[in-house]
């Protein structure tokens, strides 16, 4: 999903909707009569004394709003981002990598590119050996992180990041692309005792694209650090499972069938989507039906009663205590959506409530449960409402089922003098299939968007696909015009104001000129840029990378050639792992000790003999470009 906002409104539905419901205040302490009467509905108890046959692990205090729920009785283990890094090799470099390189990483990539073919007719590496491509300067080894997300299911694809390892000599990863690299959690290291892998990471490696090709003397912009579109895949889905307060056989079960009560085993679907591992401990299987968001089912299931019988009972406590206390909303919400569609009649009359907190609480749970009838309020708000609400509603409009009048009420919004509403707009016009937004595939390299649009605009996407937006009818590059760029290896000129566009490209500079006359529409002129000629498909191009075509789009920008702002979304993946690191560090409570590492041999420097290293302060690159 795209996102130019600074503060991204992540995957997850329901993260998606914490943002703007705390900037508008609705996280404040619940007290009052709420409480009372949610307890009376909730009558299990977390906090009874365990009987004699029970031990208690630890203690869970959770807000008056949350008891009788699976987060009163239980906590969530893995329900955290997994930060996963390795040793990886870009090649295809022209000159600027490094055949330095610690010794233990090299004896470790050595082994790693044995296993992997290199060297082997059979796969297709043979004509190379392992030490040939490490001693070529067309190659350097990088470190690759990234972050897993909570629940992060086999398949499931994630950015990485990428940069030049410490000891190595590598100018540049410019036009690199990344061999598969294994991505294993905690401190990246070599040797026998690494953890196992989760993911695995490859593709083209995308540095900062403002930055001029080649010239590394003649800017500050940072040409060791980049990063791979959706290029980390998930290889097997990662664990999740409940740990019980009280260890009772009674109680387990009870969470458990409470949860398959919710969420009924679905087709394709190998297990229950709870099954118990122990009296203390119930394992957890995300539904194929959330496999594109399994944060958002673990805050689902962290809602769900304990009494599933009861939902609409459940429903009406949890609104009273809603409208005695709105600094809960959040929750309220989940609440909502854990309990289903029979909740529905209970927040319907909500859709109008004055009071905004409440109001949005109950909206957001509709949409989420696709409530028809909660659409043309999300539209009014959407068109008239504080920045923050508009957007929310937005996000819940992309979710919703099949509804003509959802597309018609969001396209005025492609209009929108506000960015982030125009581009919220345009996610959700595109998730919902709506062909006023035209997509075409690049040589699988990149999408092109073309959005009818009031306000011009070229919008580059640098998280998770990679995608050129182009806001605006019939944009064409003005003309006449001169454009010399990245050391005169792209020319182009217009000598009227009504011409063509005359392109010269040289991609190296020991190889011939391509010269072609092309439109001066922007839209084919970004499908001129990423297309490659071949005979299969013989429409000209000169075969730019995702990167090069955005900075080809740059310096028309930068030079005046283009009448419309050109907005880049902020780099996320170095901001994600700082903030799982984070999270990391400062663990809830002690987990259990089949949970603890095993002892492990003490760390050594990079300048030590031993197998076994350990790199603790990754490379902070700069991977800031202009919005």
């Amino acid at each position: 999903m795209l996102r130019f906002r600074s503060t991204r409104l992540v995957a997850g539905l329901m993260d998606r909707s914490v943002v703007p419901i705390l900037a508008l205040g609705l996280y404040t302490a619940l007290t009052g009569s709420g409480c009372d009467s949610l307890n009376m509905i909730e009558r299990a108890d977390p906090d009874k004394a365990a009987s004699s046959l029970e031990r208690r692990n630890f203690e869970i205090d959770v807000q008056p709003m949350m008891r009788g729920t699976v987060a009163s009785e239980a906590v969530i283990a893995g329900e955290n981002p997994t930060i996963v890094r390795g040793y990886g090799l870009v090649v295809g470099l022209r000159g600027t990598g490094s055949r330095l390189m610690p010794a233990q990483v090299r004896s470790w990539m050595l082994q790693e590119m044995a296993r992997r073919g290199v060297g082997n007719t059979a796969t297709g590496f043979g004509r190379v050996t392992p030490e040939g491509m490490l001693d070529s300067e067309d190659t350097a080894v990088v470190v690759v992180e990234g972050v897993i997300p909570p629940g992060g299911v086999k398949g499931g694809r994630f950015d990485v990041r990428v940069y030049s390892a410490p000891g190595t000599g590598t100018n540049s990863l410019e036009g690199g692309t990344l061999y598969t690299t294994d991505l294993r959690p905690g401190d990246i290291s070599v040797g026998p005792k690494q953890a196992t892998a989760l993911a695995i990471a490859r593709g083209q490696v995308f540095i900062n694209p403002f930055a001029e090709p080649e010239a590394r003397d003649q800017d500050t912009i940072d040409r060791l650090t980049g990063r791979i579109l959706d290029g980390g895949i998930v290889s097997d889905d990662m664990p999740l499972k409940l740990r019980m307060a009280v260890r009772s056989h009674t109680r387990t079960i009870a969470v458990r069938d409470a949860i398959n009560s919710r969420f009924p085993r679905e087709p394709g679907q190998s297990e229950e989507t709870a099954h118990g591992k122990s009296g203390e401990e119930i394992m957890l299987t995300v539904p194929p039906t959330h496999h594109k968001d399994p944060g958002q089912f673990v805050e689902l299931v962290k809602h769900s009663s304990l009494r599933p019988e009861a939902v609409e009972a459940t429903a009406l406590a949890v609104r009273r205590s809603l409208l005695a206390n709105p600094g809960f909303a959040r929750d309220a919400t989940l609440r909502w959506q854990a309990l289903g569609p029979k909740s529905i009649p209970v927040i319907q009359d909500l859709y109008d409530y004055p009071e905004e907190g409440p109001r949005l609480a109950a909206l957001i749970a509709g949409a989420a449960l696709d409530d028809a009838s909660v659409s043309s309020h999300l539209v009014k708000i959407a068109n008239s409402g504080s920045v923050e609400a508009r957007l929310a509603c937005i996000q819940m409009l992309s979710e919703m089922g099949a509804n003509p009048a959802i597309q018609m009420g969001l396209r005025p919004l492609l209009n929108s003098k506000d960015i982030d509403v125009r581009l919220a707009a345009f996610e959700a016009l595109e998730k919902r299939n709506d062909p006023i937004v035209e997509s075409y595939d690049i040589d699988q390299k990149f999408i092109l968007n073309l959005v009818p649009s009031d306000s011009p605009m070229i919008y580059v996407a640098q998280t998770g696909k990679p995608r050129i937006v182009i806001f605006g009818e019939a944009q064409e590059v003005k003309r006449p015009m001169f454009l010399e760029a990245w050391s005169n290896r792209l020319l182009m000129k217009a000598d009227t104001a009504e011409g063509r566009l005359e392109v010269f490209y040289r991609e190296a500079p020991e190889l011939p000129a391509q010269i072609d006359e092309v439109s001066p529409d922007v839209g084919r002129l970004v499908a001129y840029f990423g297309h490659q000629t071949t005979i299969e498909a013989p429409a000209p191009g000169i075969g730019l990378s995702y990167g090069e075509t955005i900075g080809a789009l740059y310096q028309l920008w930068r030079q005046g050639y283009l009448n419309a702002e050109f907005k880049a979304e902020q780099d996320r993946v170095l901001a994600a792992i700082i903030r799982a690191a984070k999270v990391e560090s400062t663990p809830e409570r002690p987990e259990f000790e089949s949970d603890l590492p095993a002892d492990t041999e003490e760390e050594t420097s990079l300048s030590g003999d031993q197998s076994t290293i350990r790199l603790e302060a990754p490379r902070k690159g700069g991977d800031t470009v202009p919005r």
